[in-house]
């Protein structure tokens, strides 16, 4: 139906008259809509880096040596090391390695490396979920599950699902920005890259509803709830299994997304022609005479 925004009806206003390239660039916007919904979910999870993470965090033990605490919220610095060192291993390695199967520059398309990212969420939660599992379990051994006093557990047991987060960082993240970026026409390049911004944006609001949905339905006939602020008297290890079913039917999504996707020709691959010399410049002069004259 965009269409009919480049057909002549009347005054030739662009307020009513579109050009076919402006209605085509609207197209390639929109077409990415559905890749851009699938990214909601991930956004989500990595909301939890500075709330519930941390939150668990409170309830360990933090003492490193005898007189040392080490805050909760730099657990989040693991993210960040674990990115920039995944990245760099992506770059040397994993794409020299898929280059010469898939016969891609970029080793794999930027809709497999979001996917990988995707498949690590969902890694990523269950890990989260059985670690939660093992934490109540030492609360409930020691007696500290109405006191909601701190667990006698290494702030370190959470280590796992915080690596793995910067590893799913390198590739859903890192994919995310080039894809919105390289599919968005020349003339709307700022806002494919407020694509990638805005996921962030509403996984910290999606995060909150889904925190709030969660702890007021299960706190329904009576039921004690899932999320209270005693942790130890809590069920945080059925809420990232909710979050780990919730991504698993995200990727779902994402499959058929991806599926009917249909790429636009990429930056790389515009370089890589105009990087490519024409025969003719690259041979001796007199062949290029003789090519010339037949």
């Amino acid at each position: 139906f965009l269409n009919k925004a480049a057909v002549e009806k009347g005054p030739n206003s662009p307020w009513v008259l579109c050009t076919v390239t402006q209605v085509e660039e609207t197209k390639q916007m929109l077409r990415m809509i559905p890749i851009l919904i699938a990214t909601f979910i991930p956004s989500t999870m990595l909301a939890q880096i500075g709330t519930l993470f941390v939150k668990q965090g409170t309830t360990l033990d933090r003492s490193i040596g005898r007189s040392f605490e080490i805050p909760p919220a730099s657990l989040a610095a693991f993210v960040t090391l674990s990115m920039l060192i995944c990245v760099v291993l992506y770059d040397l390695v994993f794409v020299k390695i898929m280059r010469k199967w898939t016969k891609n520059p970029r080793g794999i398309t930027l809709l497999q490396r979001m996917g990988i990212g995707l498949v690590l969420h969902i890694i990523i939660m269950v890990i989260a979920s059985l670690t939660e599992v093992r934490r109540l379990k030492v609360a409930k051994d020691y007696g500290l599950v109405q006191s909601g006093g701190q667990i006698p557990l290494s702030i370190f047991t959470l280590l796992p699902q915080y690596i793995l987060m910067g590893t799913a960082d390198a590739f859903l993240e890192v994919a995310k920005i080039e894809f919105f970026y390289d599919q968005a026409p020349e003339s709307m390049k700022s806002l494919g890259t407020s694509y990638s911004m805005t996921t962030l944006g509403i996984g910290n609001f999606l995060s909150s509803f889904l925190l709030k949905t969660v702890s007021d339905i299960t706190k329904r006939n009576h039921h004690k709830g899932w999320i209270l602020n005693n942790l130890n008297d809590s069920h945080l290890d059925y809420y990232y299994a909710f979050f780990a079913i919730l991504n698993i039917l995200n990727f779902i999504f994402f499959i058929f997304a991806a599926k009917s996707y249909v790429y636009k020709a990429e930056i790389s691959d515009s370089m890589k022609i105009l990087t490519e010399k024409p025969d003719i410049l690259t041979k001796p002069y007199d062949e290029k005479i003789n090519s010339i004259h037949g």
